[in-house]
């Protein structure tokens, strides 16, 4: 499997995963606030239909770029180094998309709890990714 393939799977796995965690804290009533898909269909204005579709492209498109950056990212095994991508990603999300999202730097106008909470799914994400990742480049060694 190519490198940039076994990125998208990672990504939209990852992805997958976030969701699932996310909709999980939304369905414990923990910062209803704090809603990604809502966030995106308002900044696009799209359906939250679209705002889904959105969602998991972006997922795979971090793992392309996961992907092609992955020789020099630091961390001995793909699961560290997915997580220090996924520290990344949470930092860009932080200082450029909170803030177009209305909620400021680092979210803080939902509280401490919104980039405490973001960056812990971010660190799952970027594990799950660089799991699959790895997962993935095993057993293509395997098989040929």
């Amino acid at each position: 499997m190519e490198k940039t393939s076994k990125g998208v799977l990672g990504g939209i796995v990852a992805t997958a995963v976030m969701t699932a965690l996310t909709l999980m804290k939304n369905a414990m009533g923990v910062m209803p606030q704090l809603d990604v898909i809502q966030m995106l269909s308002t900044m696009m204005g799209v359906s939250i239909v679209m705002a889904w579709v959105v969602h998991f492209g972006i997922g795979a498109m971090w793992g392309v770029l996961f992907a092609l950056a992955y020789n020099v990212i630091p961390g001995g095994s793909s699961l560290v180094k997915g997580m220090l991508f996924g520290a990344g990603a949470w930092l860009l999300m932080m200082v450029m998309v909170m803030p177009m999202a209305g909620a400021g730097f680092f979210g803080m106008k939902m509280g401490l709890m919104a980039p405490m909470m973001t960056l812990v799914l971010h660190l799952v994400f970027g594990a799950v990714m660089g799991f699959v990742y790895g997962s993935s480049s095993r057993v293509v060694n395997r098989n040929g």
